[in-house]
């Protein structure tokens, strides 16, 4: 067999579903840089009035909880590399799960034979989805927020049923 000559049946096959989860961060590089400028001018400034009142240690912990907020924005920064992709054809659904430290996670299940189940709340909404197929369940949208999770829901049940009713190919098009 010749290099290139690989039978994937998987390649001919079209996209049914195809999505990439991330986590949501309202707050850009940009933002990250006028808070922290901020929180520094506010913290050296109330600093500056302690040391001139004769507290000078205050001055090194006005400091010390710059740097902490700026530790947690960094390590909130890095979880945000995280992502889920889930793609599905007629005959496989794939779930790619990429931790923040670059740990993958895969899953592949029949189309066939999976169940969306959802758990929530009647007040909140949804609170978690779940692929479920012959006794393996995998989490899936862990990071969208109820109303995010019920329209990916939609989208997902929709792309589910097409591959239970199959494809249709039209030859005219």
């Amino acid at each position: 067999m010749t290099a290139g000559n690989d039978f994937d049946p998987a390649l001919d096959q079209p996209t049914l579903f195809s999505a990439r989860v991330t986590p949501h961060r309202s707050l850009n590089r940009t933002g990250f840089l006028v808070l922290m400028a901020f929180i520094s001018a506010v913290s050296f400034v109330a600093g500056i009035a302690f040391l001139l009142m004769g507290a000078w240690p205050v001055l090194g912990l006005f400091g010390l909880d710059v740097l902490v907020i700026y530790w947690a924005f960094r390590i909130n920064f890095r979880s945000a590399a995280a992502t889920e992709d889930i793609v599905m054809t007629p005959s496989e659904l794939r779930v790619r799960r990429v931790s923040h430290r670059g740990d993958v996670m895969e899953w592949t299940l029949n189309p066939l034979w999976v169940q969306l189940e959802q758990t929530g709340d009647p007040e909140f909404g949804i609170e978690r989805l779940y692929l479920v197929s012959r006794g393996r369940r995998v989490s899936i949208g862990y990071f969208l927020g109820p109303d995010e999770k019920a329209s990916f829901a939609k989208a997902l049940l929709a792309a589910l049923q097409i591959a239970k009713r199959g494809i249709t190919y039209n030859p005219v098009a």
